[in-house]
């Protein structure tokens, strides 16, 4: 045989062995799981950095700038769910194997003596050492004393810079605005105490120099970014209105009477996109609530991530960070597709506690395998009651996104898209540097 052809076709053997060796492959393996088996344990040993949760107890009302009207409740957050036992048997050592009225006595007891026990800060930078979170952001209306700040840093609402008129049309759309607007209202007037402000400025650019210094002041207080549940209270389809028309809507509402919905509608459209220009001029980050959300009257069709894309995509807004918070669900799959902008960013809390980690797997799957780093990890952790508090909702997202994370690598690894060593990265990447990283050492 012709050596330079047996040669040649050696080369060409070759090259299509490790071509055919870097194709991945569109199923898993036999071997998956061994490879979750490897990967669960390392991944466990990273210390996390909660993106998004509400951490505080049942009684405290600054827990979030809201409270929850009645509605629907996703099965798994029932408190029906048997790994609610399971975190409070991990977290508490808890004796039984339901949450009867009788026995969830036991629970909450046994949180009174901890309290005692792990006095002020010291109690919930217990509850995080268990569950290996280096830190958690604390999406609260005010700090409490009972945090402690270099464990919890502080997101602040700015919402309610958005609601300075009479509300009385808007809070009679429906039961749930009912309960959602008097607090904005509630909320604007505690800035304005924060600020000694006695009542709302007389001209416009006073109103926007008063939201400014809200802002810088909650900065210096130790806030990290600014926080939105617009989608709770309106459409998240945001106009661009002239400065002129929403001043002239200010001048005209600011000492009483009702703005029609659509002069309410251009008002707030400014001053959203206010907030979002100071977010890039303050370096302060913007994170947007952009999925589903609780009560009965909560439209899915109005608050779509999607109606976000024109603010989001707006070059004048380039220097402004996003976070988009719970990554959009139930539109996931088209959301992660505005992670390929530079300055946004999902986090994907609450997915993980109304999935199951069988499903959370596929979402995580899909968000690693299109912009890894874009992507970060958050509990979305709530004190429900006195029995099912923050530390259970911390443990169950926390157990779900790991567990989640290390099936959805193990079955890119089998896949061959890619190895354990790029795994771990991307792990790392998704607990912990991705949303470190987005705030300029501020956090570490």
């Amino acid at each position: 045989m012709n050596p330079i052809r047996t040669c040649f076709c050696f080369t060409i053997f070759c090259a299509l062995s490790v071509s055919a060796l870097a194709q991945a492959r569109p199923l898993p393996g036999p071997d998956v799981q061994q490879i979750y088996d490897r990967l669960l344990p390392q991944i466990e040993k990273i210390p996390a950095f909660d993106h998004h949760a509400h951490p505080g107890f049942a009684e405290d009302s600054d827990v979030d700038a809201m409270a929850a009207p009645p509605g629907s409740v996703p099965f798994r957050e029932r408190d029906s769910n048997p790994e609610l036992v399971a975190a409070a048997k991990a977290l508490f050592d808890y004796p039984y194997n339901d949450l009867s009225p009788e026995h969830s006595k036991w629970l909450v007891q046994k949180k009174a003596e901890l309290r005692k026990q792990y006095p002020g800060p010291a109690y919930f930078n217990m509850i995080l050492d268990k569950l290996n979170l280096e830190r958690s952001v604390a999406n609260r209306a005010m700090m409490a004393d009972y945090l402690d700040t270099k464990r919890f840093v502080w997101v602040f609402f700015a919402d309610a810079f958005m609601w300075p008129f009479n509300n009385s049309q808007q809070r009679s759309r429906n039961p749930d605005e009912e309960v959602y607007i008097p607090l904005q209202e509630k909320m604007l007037h505690r800035w304005m105490q924060q600020e000694n402000v006695d009542k709302l400025p007389p001209d416009f650019a006073g109103y926007l120099t008063f939201i400014s210094r809200v802002l810088e002041d909650n900065q210096k207080k130790g806030g990290i970014a600014m926080k939105f549940e617009v989608a709770y209270f309106r459409s998240t389809k945001f106009g661009d209105p002239k400065r002129e028309q929403a001043e002239d809507v200010y001048q005209r509402f600011v000492t009483g009477g009702i703005p029609s919905e659509q002069e309410y509608r251009t008002f707030q459209d400014y001053i959203f996109r206010y907030l979002v220009r100071e977010g890039g001029r303050l370096h302060l980050p913007v994170h947007i609530h952009s999925a589903v959300g609780i009560g009965d009257y909560f439209n899915l069709s109005e608050s779509n991530i999607m109606n976000l894309e024109n603010v989001l995509r707006d070059p004048r807004y380039s220097g402004t960070v996003f976070v988009m918070i719970h990554g959009g669900y139930p539109y996931e799959h088209q959301a992660i597709w505005l992670a390929a902008m530079q300055n946004v960013f999902l986090d994907t809390s609450l997915m993980e506690l109304d999935m199951y980690p069988s499903e959370f797997k596929h979402v995580l799957k899909e968000f690693l395998e299109t912009f890894p780093d874009k992507i970060t990890f958050g509990t979305d952790s709530f004190p429900y009651n006195q029995t099912l508090g923050a530390e259970e909702s911390y443990w169950l997202g926390v157990q779900s996104a790991r567990s989640a994370l290390a099936a959805a690598l193990a079955e890119m690894i089998s896949e061959g898209e890619v190895t354990e060593a790029q795994a771990l990265q991307l792990a790392h990447g998704y607990l912990h540097d991705n949303a470190v990283g987005i705030y300029q050492g501020k956090v570490h």
